[in-house]
Protein backbone atom coordinates (compact mmCIF):
# COMPACT_ATOMS: atom_id res chain seq x y z
CA UNK A 1 0.00 0.00 0.00
CA UNK A 2 2.83 2.39 0.86
CA UNK A 3 4.41 1.82 -2.57
CA UNK A 4 1.06 2.50 -4.20
CA UNK A 5 0.86 5.90 -2.47
CA UNK A 6 4.38 6.75 -3.58
CA UNK A 7 3.60 5.80 -7.17
CA UNK A 8 0.35 7.76 -7.05
CA UNK A 9 2.13 10.79 -5.63
CA UNK A 10 4.82 10.65 -8.30
CA UNK A 11 2.20 10.43 -11.03
CA UNK A 12 0.19 13.31 -9.60
CA UNK A 13 3.26 15.47 -9.19
CA UNK A 14 4.43 14.92 -12.74
CA UNK A 15 1.04 15.10 -14.45
CA UNK A 16 1.14 18.87 -15.02
CA UNK A 17 4.56 18.65 -16.63
CA UNK A 18 3.49 15.78 -18.87
CA UNK A 19 0.28 17.46 -19.96
CA UNK A 20 2.18 20.67 -20.77
CA UNK A 21 4.48 18.91 -23.23
CA UNK A 22 4.18 19.49 -26.94
CA UNK A 23 4.57 16.75 -29.51
CA UNK A 24 8.32 16.94 -28.96
CA UNK A 25 9.67 14.35 -26.56
CA UNK A 26 12.85 14.87 -24.53
CA UNK A 27 14.45 11.92 -26.31
CA UNK A 28 13.70 13.46 -29.70
CA UNK A 29 14.79 16.89 -28.52
CA UNK A 30 18.17 15.66 -27.32
CA UNK A 31 18.81 13.98 -30.67
CA UNK A 32 18.76 17.27 -32.58
CA UNK A 33 22.00 19.28 -32.31
CA UNK A 34 21.70 23.04 -31.87
CA UNK A 35 24.24 25.79 -32.46
CA UNK A 36 26.03 27.42 -29.54
CA UNK A 37 24.30 30.76 -30.18
CA UNK A 38 20.87 29.10 -30.36
CA UNK A 39 21.60 27.28 -27.10
CA UNK A 40 22.75 30.54 -25.50
CA UNK A 41 19.50 32.27 -26.55
CA UNK A 42 17.45 29.45 -24.99
CA UNK A 43 19.51 29.52 -21.79
CA UNK A 44 19.09 33.30 -21.60
CA UNK A 45 15.31 32.98 -21.95
CA UNK A 46 15.15 30.43 -19.16
CA UNK A 47 17.32 32.68 -16.97
CA UNK A 48 15.33 35.86 -17.72
CA UNK A 49 12.03 34.15 -16.98
CA UNK A 50 13.30 32.79 -13.65
CA UNK A 51 12.75 29.20 -14.67
CA UNK A 52 15.08 27.78 -12.01
CA UNK A 53 13.32 29.60 -9.16
CA UNK A 54 9.85 28.90 -10.56
CA UNK A 55 10.61 25.23 -11.07
CA UNK A 56 11.92 24.83 -7.53
CA UNK A 57 8.96 26.68 -6.01
CA UNK A 58 6.39 24.86 -8.15
CA UNK A 59 7.79 21.45 -7.31
CA UNK A 60 7.81 22.24 -3.60
CA UNK A 61 4.31 23.75 -3.75
CA UNK A 62 2.89 20.71 -5.58
CA UNK A 63 4.34 18.38 -2.97
CA UNK A 64 3.03 20.56 -0.13
CA UNK A 65 -0.47 20.48 -1.64
CA UNK A 66 -0.30 16.71 -2.00
CA UNK A 67 0.76 16.36 1.63
CA UNK A 68 -2.11 18.61 2.73
CA UNK A 69 -4.60 16.56 0.73
CA UNK A 70 -3.08 13.22 1.76
CA UNK A 71 -1.69 13.58 5.30
CA UNK A 72 -0.89 9.85 5.37
CA UNK A 73 1.88 10.56 2.83
CA UNK A 74 3.72 12.74 5.35
CA UNK A 75 5.68 9.65 6.42
CA UNK A 76 7.29 9.43 2.96
CA UNK A 77 7.86 13.17 2.48
CA UNK A 78 11.68 12.92 2.72
CA UNK A 79 11.75 10.22 0.03
CA UNK A 80 9.43 12.22 -2.21
CA UNK A 81 11.50 15.39 -1.80
CA UNK A 82 14.69 13.43 -2.54
CA UNK A 83 13.06 11.94 -5.63
CA UNK A 84 11.92 15.37 -6.86
CA UNK A 85 15.37 16.81 -6.22
CA UNK A 86 16.99 13.98 -8.11
CA UNK A 87 14.71 13.92 -11.16
CA UNK A 88 12.74 17.16 -11.26
CA UNK A 89 15.32 19.71 -10.11
CA UNK A 90 16.67 22.49 -12.28
CA UNK A 91 20.07 20.79 -12.50
CA UNK A 92 18.57 17.52 -13.69
CA UNK A 93 16.23 19.11 -16.26
CA UNK A 94 18.05 22.23 -17.48
CA UNK A 95 19.72 20.66 -20.52
CA UNK A 96 16.48 19.01 -21.65
CA UNK A 97 14.58 22.28 -21.23
CA UNK A 98 17.20 24.25 -23.15
CA UNK A 99 17.01 21.67 -25.93
CA UNK A 100 13.20 21.77 -25.89
CA UNK A 101 13.04 25.57 -26.15
CA UNK A 102 15.69 25.57 -28.88
CA UNK A 103 13.71 23.01 -30.81
CA UNK A 104 10.36 24.79 -30.42
CA UNK A 105 11.64 28.32 -31.13
CA UNK A 106 14.09 29.58 -33.70
CA UNK A 107 17.12 31.48 -32.45
CA UNK A 108 15.52 34.68 -33.74
CA UNK A 109 12.29 33.97 -31.86
CA UNK A 110 14.19 33.26 -28.65
CA UNK A 111 16.04 36.57 -28.98
CA UNK A 112 12.73 38.37 -29.54
CA UNK A 113 11.27 36.70 -26.46
CA UNK A 114 14.35 37.70 -24.48
CA UNK A 115 13.85 41.33 -25.52
CA UNK A 116 10.16 41.20 -24.63
CA UNK A 117 10.77 39.74 -21.17
CA UNK A 118 13.16 42.60 -20.43
CA UNK A 119 10.40 45.18 -21.03
CA UNK A 120 8.09 46.33 -18.20
CA UNK A 121 5.21 44.27 -19.66
CA UNK A 122 7.48 41.25 -20.05
CA UNK A 123 8.72 41.53 -16.46
CA UNK A 124 5.11 41.85 -15.26
CA UNK A 125 4.23 38.72 -17.24
CA UNK A 126 7.07 36.83 -15.57
CA UNK A 127 5.99 38.09 -12.15
CA UNK A 128 2.30 37.23 -12.64
CA UNK A 129 2.67 33.91 -14.50
CA UNK A 130 3.19 31.62 -11.46
CA UNK A 131 0.13 33.10 -9.73
CA UNK A 132 -1.91 32.83 -12.92
CA UNK A 133 -0.84 29.20 -13.42
CA UNK A 134 -1.67 28.37 -9.78
CA UNK A 135 -5.04 30.10 -10.00
CA UNK A 136 -5.77 28.30 -13.27
CA UNK A 137 -4.96 24.94 -11.68
CA UNK A 138 -7.21 25.79 -8.72
CA UNK A 139 -10.05 26.68 -11.09
CA UNK A 140 -9.59 23.33 -12.83
CA UNK A 141 -9.44 21.42 -9.54
CA UNK A 142 -12.56 23.19 -8.27
CA UNK A 143 -14.41 22.43 -11.50
CA UNK A 144 -13.46 18.73 -11.25
CA UNK A 145 -14.52 18.60 -7.59
CA UNK A 146 -17.87 20.24 -8.41
CA UNK A 147 -18.59 17.63 -11.06
CA UNK A 148 -16.84 14.61 -9.53
CA UNK A 149 -20.11 12.76 -8.76
CA UNK A 150 -20.90 12.81 -12.50
CA UNK A 151 -17.51 11.24 -13.30
CA UNK A 152 -17.85 8.69 -10.50
CA UNK A 153 -21.29 7.67 -11.77
CA UNK A 154 -20.05 7.33 -15.36
CA UNK A 155 -17.14 5.15 -14.20
CA UNK A 156 -19.38 3.03 -11.97
CA UNK A 157 -21.91 2.56 -14.79
CA UNK A 158 -19.18 1.51 -17.22
CA UNK A 159 -17.58 -0.86 -14.72
CA UNK A 160 -20.97 -2.42 -13.96
CA UNK A 161 -21.71 -2.90 -17.67
CA UNK A 162 -18.32 -4.53 -18.27
CA UNK A 163 -18.67 -7.13 -15.54
CA UNK A 164 -19.00 -10.69 -16.82
CA UNK A 165 -22.64 -11.60 -17.20
CA UNK A 166 -23.80 -8.00 -16.97
CA UNK A 167 -26.87 -7.18 -19.01
CA UNK A 168 -26.13 -4.44 -21.53
CA UNK A 169 -28.69 -1.68 -21.55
Amino acid sequence: MKNLWILAAALVLTAPAVSAQTTTTPAAASATPISASHRKAAEELLAITGSEKNMTEMSSRMLDVQLEQRPEMKAVEPEMRAFLTKYMSWQSMKDDLVQLYAQEFTEKELKELNKFYQTPTGRKTIQKMPMLMQAGMEIGQRRVQEHLPELQKAIADKMQNQQPGAVKQ
